[in-house]
């Protein structure tokens, strides 16, 4: 991603705005922005969703085929996720492999499809050892708005939730991908001494540490990731993950719908 300057005007009029309450696009410091999913949005993949967090644009897409299991688990399916950002998405993003970014938010939606068990991997299984279920998740930005960790979870997720395993190729019906869980990512970025939640991309730019918190059903925390260099205190990160369940069980509703 290449580097960008924020005016030191700009800087210090989102910094006030937000430590009075308020911020640039009306929203409370809690509140997120308007999150749409439409399932099933690519025909030729075995399951898809296109996210829209705002302005945040992002489509997943999730492939299924038959492969064979990594040798030290031979009684699990496979998973692999992989992000792209494209300059159409951005300005800022850049052709060729895989940025920084683009490899932060595919781990950081990995691994909160696999600490909360999403999909049980075991149910994969077609012969132990030799033949299991692949899933390939590839999230593609579109238009990137801010904050598109929890954009890319949503729409995997989503995307997870309307896949269906083909069994043509095994002479079995088609069934759906079981998903057991519902795991909710909720990133907050702190900007001097105030902390938002679903930042847009003026507030990402001048942020001086993220923290992402994924949580399932239950309440309970299943993945977190800290970004940028400052820092939370304790205090803080109990707060980051109490608004974090309580938003998380407001979305999980639209992403299950």
């Amino acid at each position: 991603m290449s580097s960008e300057v924020v005016s030191e005007l700009m800087r210090e009029h989102i910094v006030k705005l937000v430590a009075s309450g308020r911020r640039a696009d009306g929203r409370g410091p809690e509140e997120t922005r308007k999150l749409t999913i439409e399932k099933n949005y690519i025909k030729t993949a075995e399951g898809s969703a296109r996210v829209r967090l705002g302005n945040t644009d992002v489509l997943v897409g999730v492939k299924i085929g038959i492969g064979e299991p990594y040798p030290d688990t031979p009684t699990s399916g496979v998973l692999t996720t992989s992000a792209e950002l494209v300059p159409l998405a951005s300005p800022t993003f850049e052709s060729g492999p895989p940025s920084p970014t683009a490899i932060e938010i595919a781990r950081v939606v990995d691994r909160g499809i696999r600490e909360t068990k999403t999909v049980d991997m075991s149910k994969l299984v077609i012969t132990p050892g030799e033949k299991v279920w692949v899933l390939f998740i590839d999230i593609h930005a579109l238009d990137y708005d801010g904050n598109l960790f929890d954009a890319a979870s949503y729409g995997t997720l989503a995307a997870l939730s309307c896949a269906t395993m083909r069994g043509a190729k095994l002479g079995v019906p088609d069934r759906p991908l079981p998903v057991d869980h519902w795991p909710i990512s909720i990133t907050a970025a702190k900007i001097r001494n105030t902390i938002v939640f679903d930042p847009a991309l003026d507030e990402e730019r001048i942020a001086d540490a993220r923290l992402t918190v994924a949580t399932d059903e239950n309440g309970d925390v299943r993945a977190m990731q800290k970004g940028l260099t400052g820092s939370f205190s304790y205090d803080e990160v109990r707060y980051v993950i109490s608004t974090a369940r309580r938003l998380g069980n407001e979305i999980r509703g639209i992403v299950r719908a």
